[in-house]
């Protein structure tokens, strides 16, 4: 065998059809599409979601309500009472808790909330810490610095 009797296997290579080419042809006059109707005219390409006259599936669907703000900082919070282990003066940085086991990763920001109560003084630098938290922590002779995001 050589290359000039390679062909391709019976019955796997099929002509298309010629529509509309007269009665002989077997396609011919309406060319497969019916009497009359939408399917019939040119341009009949009916969209993808079309239900004819019925209420679209993807406007039943709650989906397309509003918007989804891809800007939205999601935030790590931890509360002062999970800071009770520390040692005094000890500073605490999202590294600190990461070691600590307290925060898993740092690839949200992470926020200190006024939950609980602080005993001994720590040096906090954080992303964030709300007012209540601030003021138990320099009540307990501590310090809060804010680090940018």
């Amino acid at each position: 065998m050589k290359l000039h009797d390679l062909k391709p296997r019976t019955g796997s290579k099929k002509r298309r059809k010629r529509v509309g080419r007269g009665i002989s042809a077997g396609q011919g006059k309406t060319a497969g599409r019916g009497m009359k109707g939408q399917g019939a005219r040119a341009g009949s390409s009916r969209g993808l979601y079309h239900q004819g006259g019925n209420l679209p599936l993807f406007r039943k669907l709650p989906f397309k309500r509003g918007f989804t703000n891809f800007r939205r900082v999601t935030w790590t919070e931890i509360n002062l009472e999970r800071l009770d282990g520390f040692t005094p003066d000890s500073e605490i940085t999202p590294e600190s808790l990461v070691e600590a086991g307290i925060v898993r990763n740092l690839r949200h920001p992470v926020v200190l909330l006024g939950r609980g109560e602080v005993s001994v003084p720590l040096k906090v630098r954080l992303h964030r810490v709300t007012s209540g938290a601030r003021a138990k922590i320099e009540a307990a002779g501590g310090s809060v610095e804010i680090i940018p995001q």
